[in-house]
């Protein structure tokens, strides 16, 4: 920690303390000002917060401070999420004496050696880390009203969510069932994201299983996503190398990978492992395709991967790139292969099947060429082949007309008899949709059809260790995400929020129109019991998607001692939706009358939630379940207005991981940087959406630029009273600044505001001391004012550090109002008067970069002002991007002669082409502009600027005999003559 690091953390534990003695965040309704209602996603506390968390909590923290500052009575609560299975599975390892995980705790974590014993107990655990993450949060300077702080298995919470699920059960939202779940083998439970390892959410799949028929009553289940493309399978694959076996279920024997074997028992019922039979023992055999009566060949191939489904692949080489590509490498690399195997490379020719846009005739042959694919082990681009092509056939392919006779022109019968009318029927000529679902239906109605649930982004683990498999679950209790009034409700909802960034709206939309049922509970884990199922605890993502009503009123159910059992099913029904009377819940539960209708009213005030922050890989999970609970149980008065969804946060570019030791705890991070500087490098290193690279160079940069925004602060203090041209522009500038901040943070470009108010403001300053030649005038202190506020919401320490101690202020920066512009103090002629003498001084700079010998003097010839209009209305010309030839002929409109007009107009037309739209913004808005006047202001600038101290500057028409006619008849508006000797 450098020395300035060092004040800044000191610096922040001041306020902080000032803060909580003070409570100038704990808020109660207050019907004078517009309330504003945030919340992030609470932690889950089985380790430390680290830099990726904290970017979520900055940005809301941010944002509500800011919008504090802008008059909003804004409650911005946090709560401790422990429902679920990783706090048992972490304190069971450590309890166990997993040596890496001691070692990540001591070493990456920074948990003192002399703590790891208390975190062999799930609670001890859960509440050391609870305590460590809410340390982060208030060093972090976190405007956090913790009067409203709860855990997930408090007993008050517990009744909040059975109020949920009850209310969720009579809308008939909440069934039993059979359905496919994520599941671990080691536990026999449900799982998902937060009980898996990185929280990964497992994806299930529906595999077709098409039958092969190997021999009578044997067959190869090959699985696929794809069984409209039955028709053009060629041969099968094997992986040589994997075990087999032979099962036996539903009265059929398969041939699948063992591993398949062993998640059957999981999906089926009675399967019955018969033979053991190795990959390379099935090589040449025949196996006959049920769609066409074809007998194709088994073949070797080592992308087959045993642990995915069935580990039987059909191989469909027009349509596959990983299919073409094996086969060529076969033909081309291992003929003694095929020929040993009794196979003709004639019979394993491309069947084309599907026609789409923009393809030729085989279009795996063709994407494979275009990337210049040549081996089955370039994995990465066959991955990347194989996407796109799946992509462009399943939304804009269709089924070729002639399947029949293309496919089925030798068809032996019996096949030809019952394939071609359902084929021609069905299949030919319709869109890969159509025909996908038409062949899964007819293959099963034949008996060749079966189906297989696989997690799809395999190898998900459970925190234990063990790798998540699907089960098909029986009579067991599921939310019905999948219920289409439901989904029409979550559209609803969706369509009336704001979503930033916009962009990620269609997230949201795929997100609710995939959802199908999920498991609503689980048999271990913390939480809370499902109040008709005993034993079943409801899991994490399902008690976490309304639990920011209950911020609303948690400390006040303390305050007045409300005991668990009375918070009824009635309670909660009147304080959250206004059902029943007040009279009756008190007389039920034995709570004061005008208490419930006082907790009422604090509901009523504060929903709906205004803003819900999270990261983006909650998109897909929580957020999505979030508005699906608000649509199903709350009027749509009560639905959430708006939901900002931010990216990731690496680390020197690297992205952060527990195998990479890499991951910086949050409170490590606060000692080296000082909190401010974490949280202004979060903020400046990209924009919402964008993944934040915290960086050492980024940080210091952030730090030095704190250092200068207090010595600008201490020098605000020693000012001469003399105003100037300089001081008028300084004031200006802060009008856009606050300008453009504010509409940076209204729309939630953090980067954009913490660049401004860090970098820009601070150029601001040091450009006002070049003007004065060092010399602090009147403007800075009213500059540096705003600027302290307007830094209060990204570094709010050393804001109100330099708030009271520098300027001596008495209030609270951070409750202070945010700065307004001023219209009066806005002026665009003196900001171009600045930015015209900076250009004169650049170009001198450039000259004197090539001058041979001593500059003593230099003379500037410019337009007279009486040409002026004529730079406003070339500007007008190029700000629209209006043409050359209208510019003129507007020119000579104007009472420019003719032949001036096209000159002039034309070179004007050029340098304001290049210039930028603050340039041009600020010729429009200045009526009338003497050049020579804004140089002989600003001479004593260009002098110590340039070095030169003799200038002399003539309007064009008093430049004869000052500088050679040819340098004269180039001047211009805003493009003077330069001489320098």
């Amino acid at each position: 920690m450098n020395e300035f690091a060092a004040k800044l953390y000191e610096i922040a534990r001041k306020w902080q303390e000032r803060w909580m003695k003070s409570r100038i965040f704990e808020v109660e309704p207050d019907e004078s000002k517009p309330k504003f209602f945030i919340t992030a996603a609470f932690p889950y506390p089985n380790s430390p917060l680290h830099l990726g968390h904290s970017r979520t909590y900055t940005i809301t923290d941010v944002y509500a401070r800011y919008l504090r500052m802008r008059g909003y009575n804004v409650l911005f609560p946090m709560g401790f999420h422990y429902t679920g299975t990783p706090i048992l599975t972490m304190a069971e390892s450590i309890a166990k004496g997993d040596r890496e995980l001691i070692e990540l705790m001591i070493e990456v974590y920074d948990v003192p050696p002399e703590d790891i014993e208390k975190l062999k107990e799930p609670l001890s655990l859960a509440r050391y880390f609870h305590n460590d993450a809410k340390m982060a949060m208030i060093e972090s300077g976190y405007s956090i009203d913790w009067r409203r702080e709860f855990t997930t298995i408090d007993e008050e919470f517990k009744r909040f969510i059975v109020w949920q699920f009850t209310k969720l059960k009579e809308k008939e939202l909440i069934k039993k069932g059979t359905h496919p779940v994520g599941w671990c083998p080691f536990h026999n439970m449900p799982v998902g994201m937060h009980d898996t390892k990185g929280d990964v959410e497992p994806e299930i799949g529906e595999f077709t299983l098409i039958l092969f028929e190997l021999e009578k009553d044997l067959y190869l289940p090959a699985a696929t996503l794809r069984p409209e493309t039955v028709f053009g399978v060629t041969n099968i694959w094997v992986n040589p190398k994997a075990e087999y076996v032979v099962v036996k279920l539903d009265g059929k024997r398969y041939i699948v990978s063992k591993r398949a074997a062993f998640k059957l028992r999981f999906q089926r019922d009675d399967v019955v492992e018969e033979a053991a039979i190795k990959g390379e023992e099935l090589l040449g055999k025949r196996a006959r395709n049920p769609a066409t009566g074809k007998a194709v060949p088994i073949l070797p191939a080592e992308f087959v991967d045993p642990d995915t489904a069935s580990g039987i692949v059909m191989s469909v080489p027009a349509h596959a790139p990983y299919d073409y590509v094996a086969l060529e490498e076969l033909k081309r690399e291992h003929p003694e292969v095929l020929e040993r195997l009794g196979v003709d490379p004639d019979e394993l020719r491309p069947i084309p099947l599907i026609r789409v846009k923009g393809y030729g005739e085989i279009p795996a042959k063709e994407i494979v060429e275009k990337m210049g694919i040549k081996s089955q082990k370039e994995r990465d681009l066959l991955d990347e082949a194989t996407k796109k092509l799946y992509s462009d056939e399943y939304h804009y392919g269709v089924v070729r007309e002639d399947i029949i006779e293309h496919v089925y022109s030798d068809m032996p019968e019996p096949y030809r008899s019952f394939a071609v009318a359902p084929v021609k029927a069905w299949i030919a000529g319709k869109s890969v949709v159509e025909a996908r679902e038409a062949a899964t239906k007819w293959l099963a109605a034949l008996g060749y059809g079966d189906k297989m649930y696989e997690v799809l982004n395999r190898p998900v683990y459970c925190r234990c260790g063990t790798e998540i498999v699907v089960k098909v679950l029986k009579d067991q209790w599921f939310i019905d995400y999948g219920n289409s009034e439901w989904k029409k409700l979550a559209y609803e909802l969706l369509n009336s929020m704001r979503i930033v960034p916009e962009d990620m709206r269609e997230e949201f939309v795929k997100t609710i129109d995939w959802l199908h049922e999920r498991a609503a509970a689980r048999t271990r884990g913390l939480g809370t019991e499902l109040p008709w199922a005993k034993g079943w605890i409801i899991e994490s993502l399902s008690d976490s998607t309304i639990y920011m009503a209950f911020y609303t009123i948690i400390h006040k159910i303390r305050m007045y001692g409300i005991k668990p059992e009375q918070l009824t099913v009635e309670f909660w029904d009147y304080v959250l939706l206004g059902k029943g009377s007040a009279e009756e819940v008190a007389k039920k539960t034995g709570i004061k009358r005008e208490i419930v209708e006082e907790l009422r009213r604090d509901f009523d005030y504060w929903y709906p939630l205004d803003s819900r922050h999270s990261g983006r890989d909650l998109v897909p999970n929580h957020l999505t379940f979030f508005i699906f609970n608000h649509a199903a149980i709350f009027p749509r008065d009560k639905w959430p207005r708006q939901i900002v969804v931010n990216g990731f946060v690496l680390l020197e570019g690297k992205k952060m991981s527990k195998s990479l030791r890499n991951i910086v705890p949050l409170r490590r991070a606060l000692r080296v940087y000082g909190a401010d500087t974490v949280r202004a490098t979060l903020l400046a290193a990209a924009e919402i959406l964008q993944d934040a690279n915290f960086s050492e160079d980024l940080a210091k940069s952030v730090m030095s630029q704190l250092r200068k925004f207090e010595n600008y602060a201490r020098l605000s203090r020693s000012m001469d009273s003399e105003e100037t041209i300089a001081d008028k522009w300084l004031l200006s500038m802060l009008q856009q600044r606050i300008e453009a901040t504010t509409k940076a943070l209204d729309e939630l470009r953090t980067r954009a505001a913490t660049i401004n108010i860090l970098y820009e403001m601070e150029n601001d300053v040091a450009k006002y001391l070049e003007l004065r030649g060092g010399k602090p005038g009147p403007a800075l202190k009213e500059y540096i004012e705003s600027w302290t506020k307007m830094m209060a919401p990204i570094a709010p320490h050393i804001a109100e550090e330099v708030w009271h101690e520098i300027l001596g202020k008495d209030t609270f920066v951070s409750i202070e109002t945010w700065p307004s512009v001023d219209p009066e103090k806005r002026d665009p002629e003196v900001e171009l008067i600045v930015s015209y003498v900076d250009k004169i001084v650049e170009d001198v700079k450039s000259i004197l970069r090539v001058y041979k010998g001593e500059a003593k003097r230099l003379v500037i010839a410019v337009a007279k002002p009486e040409s002026w209009h004529i730079a406003r209305i070339v500007s007008s010309y190029v700000a629209k991007r209006g043409q050359l030839r209208d510019a003129i002929r507007a020119v000579i409109n104007a009472g420019v002669p003719k032949k001036d007009a096209a000159q002039i107009t034309r070179k004007l037309y050029e340098f304001l082409r290049s210039a930028d739209e603050a340039l041009l913004s600020l010729i429009d808005g200045v009526q009338e502009f003497d050049e020579k006047a804004a140089i002989v202001q600003l001479k004593d600038y260009i002098v110590r600027k340039t070095g030169i101290e003799q200038i002399e500057v003539y309007y064009v028409d008093e430049a004869e005999n000052k500088m050679p006619q040819q340098k004269i008849r180039q001047v211009i508006p805003l493009r003077p003559a330069i001489l320098i000797e």
